[in-house]
Order: structure tokens, then C-alpha cells, then sequence
């Protein structure tokens, strides 16, 4: 048996004037501990908001390996303020036999009444941290209301300068002439009849002209001509606003045909600002938009008319879709139907900008009855399953829920390699590749626990689905294989199926 040793743990999240540093922490807790042996976790500069914080995980790691006999902490907000990873954390420390002890609020977990007591705490200490919440919430609709940038970066088209409003520093957009330039040409080329997104993506890798960095997108495109921080904002571009419900801020004498706009998401509202104007907040800007008016509104008016952007068309050439993508870049595979019996898959990119080489030569049923052929082999190995009905896993869900939170570490790690020097670069490659690996034993996980929640009737019903495939309707085709698949990467040369079981 390991021999066990008590453990302080102490957390800041930076070097606040009201907050405790973390050697009085440690102080206070070895007070509490009256001496003996003991192993200090430290994590300096990271938020009690969730555990994900490396010497946390640490302690983790020593109490499941039966290391830690107890664990001492200055206060309980120092640990968590999640009353979820409170919650699991009194399991973890109630599985391995660990005392629990704050040094300040003297709590006994051994005891009913002081876990019921640590439980009102973590309420409490969750209620602060969204109150805080709330009062930065105000804070940021306060100053968008008075013309201040959200913050980020520049949008296209523009660089950042000093200035000074209401009496507060800050910075406002100024244009940048070269960029401002590709900017013009988007929006003179979208305003003329009959060209696309994608005309413009693809005269601009045509002609060599990057877009941040990188090839031009047409979902770039769509975004930058939606954005009214390029207009020169007139009285048409008040009465626009103001027809499609938008709560305009600024009285219309202050619409001169000189400055752009802020366009903010309005408090609860959950529709997107770019899709329905209804109760989101326009603001005038201290900027000076580089756009005409009749220009911008041009373009505007053939957004709201385009197709393509509009209510989500459902899937009719493929029951892959949506699961398929290029195995080149990972960007999605579409449905290029001729006029001909066969139908192949082409690399949105590719079409797009010519920025990807593309996939090859995919045709659309030969795929499909590949990825048929090895769902039925895949569920070959699981035809002696026993199991009872299907019970709620709580285990799945959370491994759901931490994919999907590494899938978003993985997008806003690639979202930093534009314009990053070499050092950032390389810290982020590294990054991105320690993310993928976790994802991957995440997609392993979930495969094993999905299998395990699978009941035998699941079972029998996905079987005799696929034992009847010529006649099952093309929605259930696509039930099954989403039940089935998390992705496939797809070129001429291979294919990559990611399972879900």
C-alpha cells in the first residue's frame, strides 16, 4: 500500500490587491495541518470556474493512485466555484477515502451536516461568480451603447490607433489603404448582378491577394459584406435598420454618410445578428466607414435574397452528408450533380478558391457503398451483445461534452496561426497536436462507452436496418449512419471512417 501524505492545494487567479497570495494560502493551511509531511499543488493565474488547471489535475491524479489522505485548502472558492465540479470532486475524495478540510470555514465532510454546509457554500460561491457575470455583461452592452469597440481585432480593412473617448483610452478603427482596397472590390463585385461568393473568392486566389493571411473563403465573403462597420451610415441605412427591427442607439441626425457602425447581439436573444436584425443594437461608430451607402445597401438587400445563406436545405444527393469530408483539408465534401447518372463529391474548398487540390475522383455511390460495407462489418463484432436496456450514461455525456470542448480549443488554436511569428507558431502546432491526440482518446472513449449504454434491441434494430438497406428511405439511412459515424475523411487514394461505437 502507498503511503499516504496530506495535500494543500492553493489557487490565484492573479495578483489581486483583495485577494490572498498564495504563500498566505499555504501558511494557513500548514497551520491547520499542525505539521507533518505534506505535498503543495499550486496553479497560479487560472480561474476556480472549472478544474481545467494542471496541478488540480495533478492532485487528481495522486488521490486516484491512493497517494493523498487529505486534502487542505485556505477557502473553498480556491478549489471550485462549479457546483458540478464541486459535486464531483466530493465523490472523487468519498471513493478514495479523502478528508476534505477548509482552513478558513472549518468544514467536517465526515460528517452529514458539514457536507450539507460545503454544498451552501459552493451555491454561494457560484452565485458570485455569476453576479460578476452579470455585472461585466452590463458593462460591455454600457460601453457598446457609447460607440466603444467590443475588443478583438481589427476587422478587415482596418488597423487599430490610440484615441480617446468620453474621457477613456482606447483604440477605434482606422482604415488601412491596401486592405481597405480589397474590401471595395468585394463589395463593387458582389453589387453587380450575377456574381457570387464564390467569383470573388476565386478572383482573389487568382490573383494572389490573401485574405488574413490566407486564401479567400466565400463564408469569409459572406460575413465581411453583412458587417456595417464599413458603412458610411446615411439616413437609408437608419431606415434599413430601423424597417428590420434593430434597436437603433443613436438618434438619426447622428447618421451623417461619414461613420461605420457597431453591430452588437441584443440581450437575450438567441437568433443571430446576421440572419435577423430583430432587437440586436446598432450603434454609431467614432470610425469612418469606407463603403457607400448605396453600395453597402446593394449588397446588403442580395444577401437577404441569397439562397444559399438561407433556411438550411436538407440533404437529398447523399446520406453521408454532413459526416463526409475532404481528406486533404477536412473541409466538407459536396454533391456536384451532372446532368449524367453518376454524382461525385467535390471539395467545398476547392470549388470555393482553388485553395485545396481537392479529393480527387469520389463517386458518390461508390463511397456510399464502402461506408455501407464497413458500418456492417463494424457491427459484425457486436452481435453476441447481452446487455439489458439502455440506462443513462452519465459517463458518455461527459465525454461528449469535453470533445466538444477540445474540438473548440482545436478551432481557436488554428485561428491563431494567422499572422503568428515563428515562436507562437510553434507553441501552437505543439498545442494543436497534444489537443488532437486527447481527441482522439476521447473518440475511443466515446466509442467504448456508446457501446456499452447499446442495448441488445439498439442492436437488433441498427442489424436488421442494415440487413435491409436497399429498402429503408433515405432519412433513415441517414439515422443509421449517424448513429454510426462521427466523420469520414475521403479521397481518391483512401477513406478514414471515425466511429462512434
Amino acid at each position: 500500500m502507498n503511503h499516504q501524505i496530506d495535500a494543500i492545494y492553493a489557487r490565484q487567479s492573479g495578483d489581486r490587491k483583495d485577494s490572498i497570495s498564495i504563500e498566505n494560502q499555504i501558511d494557513f493551511c500548514k497551520h491547520e495541518l499542525k505539521g507533518g509531511q505534506c505535498k503543495e499543488y499550486v496553479d497560479r493565474g487560472f480561474s476556480g470556474k472549472n478544474t481545467e488547471r494542471p496541478e488540480f489535475q495533478a492532485l487528481v491524479r495522486d488521490i486516484e493512485q491512493g497517494k493523498i489522505s487529505r486534502v487542505v485548502v485556505y477557502k473553498l472558492d480556491c478549489i471550485s466555484r462549479s457546483i458540478i465540479d464541486f459535486a464531483n470532486m466530493m465523490e472523487l475524495f468519498q471513493r478514495h477515502n479523502v478528508e476534505f478540510v477548509s482552513a478558513t470555514e472549518k468544514f467536517d465532510t465526515s460528517t452529514p451536516m458539514g457536507r450539507a454546509m460545503l454544498n451552501i457554500c459552493i451555491v454561494f460561491a457560484q452565485l458570485e461568480r455569476e453576479t460578476i457575470q452579470k455585472r461585466i455583461t452590463d458593462a460591455y452592452y454600457a460601453r457598446c451603447q457609447r460607440g466603444f469597440r467590443a475588443g478583438g481585432r481589427a476587422s478587415y480593412g482596418y488597423k487599430l490607433e490610440p484615441t480617446v473617448i468620453a474621457g477613456v483610452n482606447c483604440k477605434k478603427l482606422v482604415a488601412d489603404p491596401e486592405t481597405a482596397a480589397h474590401v471595395k472590390l468585394m463589395f463593387e463585385m458582389y453589387a453587380q448582378s450575377g456574381i457570387s461568393f464564390g467569383d470573388i473568392a476565386r478572383y482573389f486566389v487568382e490573383h494572389g491577394i490573401l485574405f488574413n493571411g490566407k486564401p479567400l473563403q466565400r463564408t469569409a465573403v459572406s460575413y465581411l459584406l453583412r458587417n456595417p462597420v464599413y458603412v458610411q451610415a446615411d439616413l437609408d441605412v437608419y431606415e434599413f435598420y430601423k424597417s428590420q427591427g434593430a434597436d437603433v442607439v443613436n438618434d438619426v441626425a447622428d447618421f451623417n454618410g461619414i461613420n461605420g457602425c457597431y453591430f452588437y447581439k441584443g440581450r437575450d436573444v438567441t437568433e443571430g445578428k446576421y440572419t435577423n436584425f430583430k432587437n440586436h443594437v446598432l450603434v454609431m461608430a467614432p470610425h469612418e466607414g469606407i463603403i457607400p451607402s448605396d453600395i453597402w445597401l446593394a449588397c446588403r438587400k442580395k444577401l437577404m435574397q441569397n439562397s444559399a445563406f438561407g433556411s438550411t436545405k436538407k440533404a437529398k444527393h447523399t446520406w453521408l452528408a454532413g459526416k463526409i469530408k475532404c481528406g486533404q483539408c477536412g473541409a466538407a465534401l459536396n454533391v456536384v450533380a451532372h446532368k449524367r447518372p453518376t454524382i461525385h463529391f467535390r471539395c467545398r474548398k476547392h470549388t470555393d478558391s482553388k485553395a485545396c487540390t481537392g479529393c480527387g475522383t469520389l463517386s458518390v455511390r461508390q463511397v456510399e457503398q464502402v461506408i455501407y460495407g464497413a458500418m456492417q462489418e463494424k457491427l459484425g463484432i457486436f452481435q453476441t451483445l447481452s446487455s439489458g436496456t439502455t440506462k443513462a450514461n452519465p459517463k458518455l455525456t461527459a465525454l461528449n461534452v469535453e470533445l466538444v470542448q477540445v474540438e473548440h480549443e482545436i478551432k481557436q488554436l488554428l485561428g491563431t496561426l494567422t499572422g503568428a511569428n515563428a515562436t507562437l507558431l510553434s507553441y501552437a502546432n505543439s498545442m494543436i497536436e497534444e489537443l488532437d491526440a486527447k481527441r482522439q482518446a476521447l473518440l475511443s472513449n466515446i466509442a467504448d462507452a456508446t457501446t456499452q449504454a447499446m442495448s441488445t434491441a439498439q442492436m437488433e434494430q441498427i442489424t436488421n436496418h442494415l440487413n435491409n438497406w436497399d429498402s429503408l428511405s433515405f432519412e433513415d439511412k441517414r439515422i443509421v449512419a449517424g448513429g454510426l459515424l462521427t466523420r469520414v475523411n475521403a479521397t481518391s487514394e483512401s477513406i478514414q471512417i471515425e466511429w462512434k461505437l
